[in-house]
This record gives structure tokens, C-alpha cells and sequence, in this order.
């Protein structure tokens, strides 16, 4: 049976060698003076929903205190924190490990911002101006400039870059307070699928824009609704993990 990988560069901060799957250029380093807990929990959940710390990986304590430049106790306390969310798995006499999603999970999330979304875009429709529009278009180039880069994390920002701005373009403030609980996990099941959708979804931003910029409320929210649905229907179609 193969041994756990350690998420650590080969050096740490303070010179102690060390072993792992992260490299030097992706390093995230603590800021102060933010309360310390709250930034390492930070910190560890971007690495989560980056998957720079891969679904199962197990999670060392001491590797990740050196990677980060700080004690134990706060890393400690995160993943805790990050247990009781759904991020990390605490398995007794093994440890922590980065929670493995399930379909199931998936399927439910996904559902219900399908819902969201629609009625963010038929609102957007309702409400967007010339400056607005103009927005959307240029977020929409950032995600084709990622797509030609092949940049998978450029595409997933950009993807919530655009979706972001088209929920507060709804001027909901209670949908958009229910829309970024689930943001972040969205985040996380869609960089397995960034690219293997990138072309069509693209074009399926387009097309919502086109919409949004005609005031077209109906078919602003059809389109989004089948955009969403058909990320979801890639989740379940995508290359099962390890």
C-alpha cells in the first residue's frame, strides 16, 4: 500500500527539507496581522478549491505549519473548521484528509444553483445599463484569452468572475447572499471540468450576454438554466478520481 503524499515543496520556509506536490511559484504565504486562524483557514480552503491539496490527500499537520510559516495550533484549528464545513475528512488514528466528493453531493449543489442562477440571469436581464453590458463583455474576454492559454485556473476565476457579476447585476441581495454560500464548492467541482467544457461554455456565455443585453429576461433564464445544468451533467460524465 503506498504511503500518504505530504503537500509540501521540497524546502520549506525555514530550509527543512520536506516532500509533497506543491511547488515554490504556487506557495501561500500567511499575511499578518488578520487573525491568524482565519487566515490559515483561508488559505488551506483555496488550496482545497484550487485542488493544488487533491480530493483524498492526506493533510500532515507539521508539513502543513512549515508550508505556511506558522505554528500548529492555527492549522490545527483550521482543519477542524474545515472538517465541520465538508472540506477535510478527520479519521481517528489516521488524521486529516481532503474530503473525496461524492456524486450525490455534487448533484444536490448543483441543482439548487441551477435554480439560483436562472432567476439571477432573468433578473440581470430586468436591470442591466450600457456600462453593465459592457462589463460582461470584457469579462467574457478574459475567459477566451484564458480558454486560448489553455490557463484551467484562468477559466475557472473567469467563470466566476462572470457568474459573480451577473448576480449582483439582479440587485438581490438575499440571492446573492444564497448564491455565494455555494460558490465557493461550485468553484470546486468545476476546475475538474474547466476545460473539457471551456469551448461550450463560452459560447453559452455569449449567448446569456446577447440576451441580457436585449433585456430579455425568458430567454436570459432559459439559457443560464441550461448552462448550468449542462455543467452538472459534465460533473457526472467527467474521468472519476482516484
Amino acid at each position: 500500500m503506498s504511503q500518504p503524499v505530504s503537500p509540501l515543496p521540497d524546502r520549506g520556509p525555514t530550509g527543512r527539507r520536506t516532500k509533497g506536490t506543491l511547488s515554490s511559484a504556487t506557495a501561500k504565504r500567511v499575511e499578518r496581522p488578520a487573525p491568524l486562524r482565519q487566515v490559515v483557514y483561508e488559505a488551506l480552503a483555496e488550496l482545497i478549491i484550487n485542488r493544488t491539496l487533491e480530493p483524498g490527500q492526506h493533510l500532515v499537520e507539521a508539513d502543513l505549519a512549515e508550508y505556511l510559516g506558522v505554528s500548529r495550533q492555527p492549522v490545527r484549528e483550521a482543519l477542524q473548521r474545515l472538517q465541520s464545513e465538508g472540506w477535510v475528512d478527520l479519521r481517528p488514528a489516521q488524521g486529516a484528509f481532503v474530503h473525496m466528493p461524492t456524486d450525490e453531493e455534487a448533484d444536490q449543489l448543483l441543482s439548487v444553483r441551477t435554480v439560483l442562477e436562472a432567476h439571477s440571469a432573468r433578473l440581470a436581464a430586468d436591470k442591466a445599463g450600457d456600462e453593465d453590458i459592457e462589463r460582461l463583455w470584457e469579462l467574457q474576454k478574459t475567459g477566451l484569452e484564458a480558454l486560448a492559454a489553455d490557463d484551467t485556473e484562468g477559466l475557472v476565476s473567469a467563470n466566476a468572475a462572470l457568474h459573480t457579476f451577473i448576480t449582483e447585476l439582479s440587485g438581490n441581495t438575499v440571492l446573492a447572499e444564497m448564491i455565494g454560500m455555494v460558490d465557493r464548492r461550485v468553484r470546486w467541482y468545476y476546475t475538474p471540468i474547466a476545460r473539457p467544457r471551456s469551448h461550450d461554455s463560452w459560447q453559452e456565455h455569449e449567448e446569456l450576454i446577447k440576451a441580457i443585453a436585449d433585456g430579455d429576461a425568458t430567454t436570459a433564464e432559459r439559457i443560464m438554466n441550461q448552462h448550468t445544468e449542462r455543467t452538472r451533467q459534465a460533473f457526472h460524465e467527467r474521468p472519476k478520481e482516484a
